[in-house]
């Protein structure tokens, strides 16, 4: 009977989804490293708390119990909200429910789609929308823009309309079958080397790093550069893209890195190595 209940068939529960959805959109907005993304976790339960409890204790004590440790990619988190939701639903029909059992899903799910998201959005989509924006601005047309936040918006609200309603239809069984088939570790696994292969594609295509000098020997003359193609094709722009990543890791703040090529890449032309 409880799991028949489960299921969008009901107007009112179709509406109140809606609300988690849009309510979503704030996971990040109260980000604290005390609780992360637990205030706007709430903000996004309010309406089922609402609907489900009628009391106003047990309003209360579900307030609580949503407003803890929650860190995520807002994308996936819209799954982990649904699932949230028909497991209130279920606790509010069934007095015998573990509704600690509430706060423990969402602590198990929320690292592995952290991964998942990261990877995908990310990792890999963020970065393809962002390489065919700047290739169509580079060629001075504005679509650039538009199609970036498009390539990226679209889908990615699109999944966390549906991820709300598929996480309320599978209910509170998601966690252990996943579980079981391993379905979370292979997603997660794929969704890496997607971004991996992403990311290499990207370094060879978009980042532009040359050394055009010409070397004199012996009355013939050489360009540095095509000697390094013939080594190893683009070389150089790996080479940067690691000493980045290495700066990256060492809490080098971005802005200075950026900063710190520009003086670069300008003292280089001065000079006529670049």
């Amino acid at each position: 009977m409880i799991n028949q209940a489960l299921k969008v068939n009901d107007a009112e529960d179709k509406k109140m989804l809606k609300k988690v959805f849009w309510r979503t959109m704030t996971l990040s907005s109260t980000y604290n490293y005390e609780r992360m993304q637990a205030l706007g976790y709430v903000y996004t339960m309010i309406p089922v708390i609402k609907r489900y409890y009628k009391d106003e204790d047990k309003r209360i004590e579900a307030y609580k119990r949503h407003y803890e440790l929650f860190n995520t990619t807002p994308t996936m988190g819209s799954f982990i909200t649904g699932l949230s939701t028909s497991m209130e639903k279920e606790a509010s029909i069934d007095e015998k429910f573990d509704k600690t059992s509430i706060n423990a899903v969402k602590l198990s799910l929320m690292g592995p789609f952290a991964g998942i998201g990261d990877s995908i959005f990310q990792g890999s989509l963020r970065i393809i929308a962002l390489g065919i924006g700047i290739a169509l601005a580079a060629q001075g047309s504005i679509l650039g823009a538009i199609v970036h936040l498009l390539l990226y918006n679209v889908v990615a609200h699109l999944l966390r309309y549906y991820g709300v309603f598929a996480g309320y239809n599978m209910g509170s069984t998601f966690l252990k079958s996943a579980s079981e088939n391993g379905l979370l570790g292979k997603i997660t696994k794929g969704a890496g080397i997607v971004g991996l292969m992403t990311v290499g594609a990207m370094t060879c295509s978009m980042v532009s790093f040359s050394i055009p000098a010409v070397a004199k020997i012996q009355g013939s003359e050489l360009v540095v550069q095509d000697m390094l193609d013939q080594i190893f094709p683009n070389l150089l722009p790996l080479l940067l893209t690691f000493v980045c990543y290495k700066l990256l890791k060492k809490n080098v703040k971005p802005i200075w890195i950026m900063l710190g090529m520009m003086v670069v890449g300008v003292l280089g032309k001065v000079v006529g190595i670049f």
